[in-house]
């Protein structure tokens, strides 16, 4: 069931449409930001009079934090700082998408701002170039919280035809799917691929290879454009690790990761160096991967359970695979197939793990 609140976008179409006279350079600029949650966005459209030509020209602004969870009715003023900007595939022209991260009035960075500490941390190893690359799962659900596509009061058939399937019977949503897509690419987003994915009503889109911090900012505005999208649909997009319970598979967001050291020559040495300092941490990494991941690190569904970790070529059961071309090649990239959290931090943690760094003095820093 879609949304029963749906107006028509034609009207909406037909002011967007509406051109300035050419010696009004004004552009509508969307601030996007990280909500109380932690996982939640937010925005709103401040008028520029021109589109600035860097992101450090563009105005800090603020928000009220009482409102998001995120500050006290007596105090409640958030200040947002452009970090990253974005063509808005909504309005297009000039007009961008802004994405920011959050401080109080006094210039600390809010609890939720995970942006700020991961790139302090990235800042630290930049000369090992670590590039990212992140599957970022997530189901569609109608406007009555229903999986899309699943008949009323039942359940599809069983998990197979649906992977990377095609067909009325077994790709369900494909317009949202592929709507994403395009406004990504338009967007700037460095998104690679889709696919659908294991169970019905679940796809999967690729964001990356990004650099360093870069693949935080990229992956939350393909986040943004998303739900977006979904709205636009009447429909509502979920990121939670295990939406339905029982034989399906869960969503998470694997992440494909490699360093200069591992994709030259020689590189898997790098990798299994690597694989080994993340055996060391597995729980540490767990505590930051995302909420309620216990429900979909079990150990079925192409999964290893969350108390476990291990590795291994081609092995879509384990904590980390291996791709059997780095395998085979001797260099290339692993990918850590336990989160599920929204990226930032816990990459940032990830590539100073590798570097053989320690945390808890970067964090002091």
């Amino acid at each position: 069931m879609t949304s029963p609140f749906l107006l028509d976008h034609s009207i909406t179409k037909r002011f967007l449409s509406l051109p300035l006279p050419a010696s009004d350079t004004r552009i509508q600029a969307e601030y996007i930001w990280i909500g109380g949650s932690g996982e939640d966005l937010r925005s709103k459209t401040k008028t520029l009079d021109s589109l600035p030509s860097s992101v450090g020209e563009y105005p800090e602004w603020n928000y009220d934090g009482s409102s998001t969870a995120q500050a006290p009715g007596h105090n409640s003023e958030v200040i947002i700082i452009p970090r990253a900007v974005f063509r808005d595939p909504f309005r297009g022209g000039d007009n961008v998408l802004v994405m920011t991260d959050t401080y109080d009035n006094k210039g600390v960075p809010l609890p939720t701002n995970t942006r700020h500490p991961a790139n302090v941390i990235f800042d630290k190893v930049l000369d090992h170039k670590p590039w990212f690359g992140l599957e970022q799962e997530y189901t569609i659900f109608g406007f009555d919280a229903h999986p899309y596509g699943w008949p009323k009061g039942g359940f599809p058939a069983p998990q197979g035809p649906y992977y990377c399937g095609v067909g009325a019977d077994r790709a369900f949503g494909r317009d949202i799917v592929e709507a994403h897509y395009k406004a990504c690419l338009y967007a700037g987003v460095n998104i690679s691929g889709i696919n659908a994915e294991v169970m019905p009503g679940q796809w999967e889109y690729q964001v990356g290879p990004c650099e360093g911090i870069s693949i935080g900012d990229h992956m939350w505005v393909s986040r943004y454009i998303m739900h977006r999208i979904a709205e636009m649909f009447g429909v509502v997009v979920s990121f939670h690790p295990k939406p339905i319970q029982g034989d399906w598979n869960g969503a998470g967001c694997h992440t494909n990761f490699s360093t200069k050291e591992m994709r030259e020559e020689g590189g898997i040495q790098a990798i299994y160096a690597a694989i080994d300092k993340l055996s060391k941490k597995h729980q540490e990494h767990i505590n930051v991967y995302g909420k309620h991941n216990e429900l979909r690190l079990t150990g079925k569904h192409e999964t290893a359970p969350i108390t476990e970790f291990r590795a291994g070529v081609a092995d879509r059961g384990a904590s980390i695979r291996i791709p059997s071309q780095a395998a085979r090649e001797g260099k290339g990239y692993f990918e850590d197939r336990r989160p599920d959290a929204p990226p930032a931090l816990p990459h940032a943690i990830l590539r100073l793990d590798l570097a053989g760094r320690d945390l808890t003095d970067y964090m002091k820093k």
